[in-house]
């Protein structure tokens, strides 16, 4: 009935009495009121440009010298003030009037605002270079804070200098950007230095021999060459890494992106504010739309290190209305400027969801009439159209050759349009998902729905799908090539925390608030599947299947202790749980082995991701010695402390700009473009990462307070294994006394187990709390 009152809201008739026009006066109001968001939000995106170009100085200070100087020369010309030697412009002015011949006082108006602007660029001009200049500086990132510790004066000088530049204006999200360093290019012997420093741990005597022999060759051979080259891309480009890292490492892959590349997030499993499940989609999708308009009005606030240093904010620029598309050797990321609504999956059909009327965005009371009508429905799915998420879970090049062929014209380019076009895509699952203390395979299969759900049951090319279990448990799935973990974890702290704190439910579990209209009808999406259509999904359901049968994940709540009796041993709790999982490691492989932990380089602009190699010669020897029974605890703590500090400066040295991989990466690509063969670079990427590691981060909004609310934090969300016989393990530190280990392999693989390993992990930081715990009762 929607599509057929759409149809008719327009039309005009000719007869023998003249011409009628007919229309839909509430057509034309929906047309205008959006054409009007739309004008709107293009002065304020101008306008925001504007005063993030001018950061550190502000539109104010512009105002203010112009003001200033018309000031005190209007008023010295009309009542004759005498300024005697003094010239605020330097004999500028003067300068100025003899060449620009028109009457006064217009002629003194025009002089002194050339000259206020003037005076105005230059202080901006200075305050900007300097800014960018001071954040080139690093060192406070290596020194060491905390009880009995000092920062140097350098530091300290660094900090004021820092603040008081940017006392004036208060940031926007993107103010700091022209004023972020480029990430710097290591020198090539340093890399090469570190390199081989971080695989001794890993080989024998003969092969390490070998490696030093490859890369000296490649030190004074290639490698020369091939720096020079990167040091040209270095010096023209922002950043030296991230667009080929985004190219070939995420839309260059052709294997499935579920699983393989995509990463999840579940909820805040301790609390369940409503068991609702279209007042827990509404009041989620409400929040989420607000963060997207924090993000285009960029009045979401910059995340800061240490409230001075800022990191780079680039990647929240496609968070929503971005999605995927595939391509026969390559994908493209494809954002779309605005989007008033979502795509909603359930029960094998695909909706069109409006979520603004009159260029208002729906409240969550009204979102949920929008959410329990598409529950109630009573539509039937299109042939092929319930397992048509597939195509997006399978091979790249099979996706791409379907779409030209089926998805290019009529009702499919235009149904599909709409879900590429959506906002985010919102999944109303069928299944409930549980916390139950003493059946840990509950948390397990809430994990396995988030990271692939039934492979069909996901849009895995869009920025983000948010999954709505029936009970009104909620997660997500995040593609990765258009952002890191930490943007979208920031989304979603934020909108969990509005969730519970600020929008709320009532006694019944639905949403606050009253309806103060009748929001527009959900719209069907209509498929047109012929047998070869379907035929190509059923084999993108087939690779799917397979790979989602294969994964082996294991959610595994360490309630023991936490960050609190890691702080007390006075060790970095992020260095502490990385010695744990090495020990853990060597334990259930036997052996040590490449590990990767993942850092950002969001200092610099345009910055990403570095690794940092937490198996270190520092980290084996304290391996070894808790395996050796003839080393007494002192000496275990004390290798302990020496593995921590290493990692710590791994750490640093990765988000600095000094860190091993991403420059290799680069390397060996501009190899492949020269066409030339590294034996070197060959063997260091063909390297498999057996251990791939990742913190999730929070605290990174100030509307939840952890320290009164510990039991809203999120599980965390995790990833699937990067080797095919290794593990993935992603870690929260949730609050003072609990941490969320979501550990991934592969169950064809006959070396990995995620449940053992989980006890290994378990048993690990229950060996570390003993050691310090011994060490404590001796004094």
């Amino acid at each position: 009935m929607a599509e057929a009152h759409s149809a008719v809201a327009f039309g005009f008739a000719i007869d023998h009495e003249g011409v009628h026009i007919n229309y839909d006066t509430e057509i034309l109001h929906v047309i205008l009121h959006s054409g009007v968001r739309n004008w709107r939000r293009g002065v304020q995106r101008a306008v925001n440009t504007l005063k993030c170009g001018v950061f550190p100085a502000s539109l104010r200070s512009l105002a203010l010298s112009v003001g200033a100087y018309n000031g005190i020369y209007l008023a010295r010309d009309v009542y004759d003030i005498k300024l005697g030697s003094i010239d605020p412009s330097f004999g500028l002015i003067d300068v100025l009037r003899k060449h620009i011949p028109v009457e006064e006082p217009i002629q003194t108006v025009i002089c002194c605002t050339v000259t206020g602007f003037a005076a105005w660029f230059g202080v901006f001009i200075f305050m900007k270079y300097t800014l960018r200049t001071l954040f080139l500086y690093k060192g406070w990132m290596y020194e060491a804070r905390g009880r009995g510790r000092s920062v140097s004066w350098t530091s300290k000088f660094w900090f004021a200098a820092v603040r008081l530049l940017t006392m004036f204006q208060k940031p926007m999200l993107y103010s700091y950007q022209n004023a972020m360093p480029k990430l710097p290019l290591p020198a090539l012997n340093d890399t090469m230095t570190r390199y081989l420093r971080s695989v001794r741990p890993l080989v024998d005597d003969e092969n390490y021999a070998r490696m030093e022999k490859l890369s000296v060759e490649f030190k004074n051979g290639i490698g020369r060459k091939l720096q020079r080259y990167l040091f040209l891309k270095s010096w023209w480009s922002n950043n030296y890494v991230t667009d080929w890292w985004e190219e070939f490492v995420y839309l260059r892959g052709r294997s499935p992106i579920m699983v393989n590349s995509n990463f999840y997030g579940t909820d805040a499993i301790l609390i369940h504010p409503t068991h609702i499940q279209a007042a827990r989609a509404a009041n989620v999708t409400h929040c989420a739309f607000l963060f997207r308009r924090l993000i285009d009005r960029q009045k979401l606030s910059p995340i800061m290190v240490q409230n001075t240093v800022p990191l780079c904010s680039y990647q929240y620029e496609r968070t929503f209305n971005t999605t995927r598309t595939p391509g026969k050797t390559t994908d493209r990321l494809v954002h779309f400027d605005d989007s008033t609504h979502i795509a909603v999956y359930h029960a094998g059909r695909w909706f069109k969801v409006p979520t603004y009327y009159k260029a208002r965005l729906l409240s969550p009371r009204e979102l949920q009439t929008q959410f329990e009508r598409i529950l109630s429905s009573e539509a039937k799915p299109d042939n092929g159209e319930e397992m048509l998420g597939a195509l997006t879970a399978g091979e790249r090049a099979h996706w791409a050759e379907t779409r030209n062929k089926h998805f290019t014209s009529g009702i499919n380019r235009k149904s599909l349009e709409a879900i590429e076009r959506a906002a985010f895509v919102l999944v109303l699952d069928q299944e409930e998902y549980r916390y139950d203390e003493n059946d840990p395979s509950e948390l397990d299969r809430f994990g396995r729905a988030m990271l692939h759900g039934k492979g069909y049951d996901r849009w895995f090319d869009k920025s983000f799908t948010v999954v709505v279990g029936k009970n009104a448990r909620i997660g997500f799935n995040a593609e990765h090539g258009w952002a890191d973990a930490p943007i979208m974890g920031h989304l979603w702290e934020w909108t969990m925390a509005s969730d519970i704190f600020e929008n709320g439910y009532d006694a019944e579990g639905n949403c606050t608030g009253e309806m103060t209209i009748d929001p527009p009808v959900p719209t069907k999406l209509n498929w047109d599947l012929n047998q070869d259509a379907q035929v190509a999904i059923d084999t993108s359901y087939r690779v799917a299947e397979a790979l989602l049968n294969d994964v082996d994940l294991r959610l595994y709540m360490h309630k023991a202790y936490g960050k609190g009796f890691m702080k007390g041993c006075r060790l970095s709790p992020d260095a502490y749980i990385q010695m744990s999982l090495q020990l853990a490691y060597y334990r259930d492989a036997g052996k040590f082995n490449l590990t990767y932990e993942a850092s950002m380089t969001r200092l610099f602009r345009d910055g990403r991701t570095e690794t940092v190699r937490p198996c270190t010669i520092e980290s084996s020897a304290w391996v070894l010695a808790m395996e050796d029974k003839s080393t007494d605890n002192a000496e275990r703590i004390a290798l302990l402390r020496k593995a921590c500090v290493q990692h710590q400066r791994g750490y640093q040295d990765a988000m600095v700009g000094r860190g091993i991989d991403r420059h290799l990466f680069c390397l060996y690509v501009i190899s492949k473009y020269l066409e030339v063969d590294s034996p070197f670079l060959s063997e260091v990427l063909s390297e498999p990462w057996r251990l791939s590691t990742s913190q999730t981060p929070h605290g990174q909004t100030d509307k939840m307070d952890l320290s009164k609310n510990p039991n809203c934090i999120s599980a965390g969300g995790g990833f699937g294994p990067v080797a095919d016989d290794g593990y993935g393990v992603s870690y929260i530190i949730a609050g003072e006394d609990t941490i969320f280990f979501h550990i991934s392999s592969k169950k064809s693989s006959p070396v990995t187990d995620s449940p053992r390993f989980a006890r290994q992990i378990e048993k690990s930081l229950s060996d570390v709390r003993t050691l310090f715990e011994s060490a404590a009762q001796k004094k």
